[in-house]
């Protein structure tokens, strides 16, 4: 990959408590500057406000799936991604997002009302059950040693390396 030339790298979050986002915001203090020649961040609502979800070298998605159109996004970046990485419990098992799939009928009747509100399936998913993941890093939140040698080797695979 040229000198120039920056991998691009997208950051999205569906159902889940974005903890493993404000984990990865705050690797930036101590990562930035390593980062800041190597990689663009061209879809991360937590980073910037102009995202633009076209074609991204690394796809990192936290957060299990709860609605039809969350699962066409996920369609979407698995699509325009060269590889997408399941973030943190909620994406990689759909728990504790998916507690309400073991909800009795009764519990299910009581928040139907919320979940007609919100276009939400009848099951919460993980991101396997609908697309094909590359790589995951578990943890709620992530267990950040984890990801930052995963995100070493993915910069590695790319042919980007520290100067």
């Amino acid at each position: 990959m040229e000198a120039s030339k920056k991998i691009k790298v997208g950051w999205v979050t569906f159902t889940c408590s974005e903890d493993s986002t404000i984990v990865f915001t705050e690797l930036l203090n101590d990562h930035f500057f390593d980062w800041k020649n190597l990689v663009d961040f061209t879809y991360a609502k937590a980073l910037r406000s102009d995202n633009q979800l076209t074609s991204l070298d690394i796809c990192f998605v936290e957060g299990a799936i709860s609605s039809e159109k969350q699962a066409e996004k996920l369609k979407k970046l698995r699509q325009v991604s060269k590889r997408l990485v399941a973030i943190g419990s909620c994406a990689v098992t759909g728990m504790p997002s998916g507690m309400r799939n073991f909800f009795d009928p009764k519990t299910t009747a009581e928040i139907q009302s919320i979940l007609d509100k919100f276009s939400y399936r009848p099951k919460v998913a993980k991101l396997s059950d609908i697309v094909k993941i590359d790589a995951q890093v578990d943890g709620c939140p992530m267990d950040q040693e984890k990801f930052l040698q995963l995100f070493q080797n993915l910069l590695s695979e790319f042919g980007v390396e520290h100067a």
